[in-house]
């Protein structure tokens, strides 16, 4: 598999990024909203000039003008969501902040990892791993916050004990197969390399999301992803080979 994240920035995700402007981007990408829709909820957050052209270009890159080996990906989501906007944008848009962003996607693999087993986590340990991988800098530990801010926005984690604790809260169940599969190439683009087919259902960066699908079957269907076996009783899924 080829590297899908050669141009795709290290530490990028540098902002609290609400739903409702993920939301926002993600329909004016469908045709479903205008621009002044999304800037009329960037003005409502009261931001500085700065700390707004900071958001709207993350905004953008999630939806509104991906990277351009991210451009065939994002569109595949827009017309998931075109199909059926039933769809949460949350699900979308955390499909395509762990492709864009590594980042993004380390902090959420971090909290699904150490909430997994009593469904909580410490902030500080945290944002302790994420210094041990990024550098002890206060940009890693201010932008580790931002991201931790941004998830529990889209639903997926709230702060407790002060803001010391996170909690995982209610799984958010992906019905639509085709925001499946999109979803589990989401997650193979952020890893990198191919991943046992029989444990895509728990990835910790999926920590937000339950699957009652067989994820299998929904891959072997889908022709953005491509199934290995390596011996007689292990899949592996990855993304197709290009010509």
């Amino acid at each position: 598999m080829t590297d899908q994240k050669t141009s795709a920035p290290k530490i990028g995700f540098d902002r609290f990024i609400a739903l409702e402007w993920a939301a926002a981007a993600l329909r004016v990408r469908a045709g479903m909203g205008t621009m002044e829709d999304l800037d009329e909820s960037l003005d409502q957050a009261g931001m500085g000039k700065e700390a707004r052209r900071k958001s709207l270009t993350i905004l953008k890159r999630l939806w509104l003008q991906p990277y351009p080996e991210f451009s065939d990906f994002a569109e595949r989501g827009v017309n998931i969501f075109k199909d059926d906007p039933s769809v949460p944008a949350a699900v979308l848009t955390w499909g395509m902040a762990i492709t864009t962003y590594p980042f993004f996607g380390k902090v959420a693999e971090l909290i699904g990892r150490l909430s997994a087993l009593q469904g909580d986590c410490a902030v500080a340990e945290v944002r302790r791993r994420m210094s041990e991988i990024y550098g002890e800098r206060e940009g890693t530990q201010r932008t580790t916050y931002r991201v931790i801010q941004t998830q529990a926005d889209w639903g997926a984690i709230e702060h407790t004990e002060k803001g010391k604790r996170l909690v995982r809260l209610p799984q958010t169940s992906v019905n639509n197969e085709d925001a499946v599969a999109w979803l589990i190439e989401a997650v193979v683009r952020y890893v990198g390399k191919a991943l046992p087919v029989s444990a895509i259902s728990s990835q910790a960066v999926l920590y937000p999301f339950g699957f009652e699908q067989s994820l299998g079957y929904l891959i072997s269907r889908s022709p953005n992803l491509a199934v290995h076996s390596q011996g007689p009783s292990s899949q592996y899924v990855t993304l197709p080979q290009s010509d």
